[in-house]
């Protein structure tokens, strides 16, 4: 796995704990990490993706935003998923999520971090999925 850059100490532990493959990258001025077998909810049409992070220059002061996913993933429902655009990233095509933080839940430089991000991450995938009648 390529280590092509240095990641905070608690960013590492977190990333250790998944028990799954990761490596940061670099790809011109951005700064990827990539961490294979992200777990996918039922209602995709993949059960796992890799998904990529940019992380900006001066991250953790500066939020991660958006994910990336390989393969792309499409809802089995057949309904689309809005804000996706393709991002070459390593040989392959990616599919940029473009989903952001808000004013109601913005970046906190001394408690945010991939862990947290990766968390948002979840809850976007979550989002998608068409909501079961009760």
């Amino acid at each position: 796995m390529r280590r092509a850059f240095q990641l905070p100490e608690e960013d590492l532990e977190f990333l250790e704990a998944l028990g799954r493959p990761w490596e940061t990258v670099k790809d011109g001025d951005a700064h990827w990490l990539v961490v294979q077998n992200w777990p996918v909810p039922p209602g995709y049409n993949h059960s796992s993706a890799w998904a990529g992070l940019i992380l900006p220059a001066s991250y953790p002061d500066s939020q991660i935003d958006m994910v990336y996913f390989y393969p792309q993933l499409a809802l089995t429902s057949g309904k689309g998923i809005n804000n996706l655009t393709p991002r070459q990233f390593d040989g392959k095509e990616w599919q940029q999520w473009s989903r952001h933080r808000t004013g109601e839940n913005p970046w906190r430089p001394d408690l945010d971090n991939i862990a947290t991000h990766f968390h948002l991450v979840d809850h976007w995938l979550l989002r998608e999925l068409p909501k079961v009648a009760a």
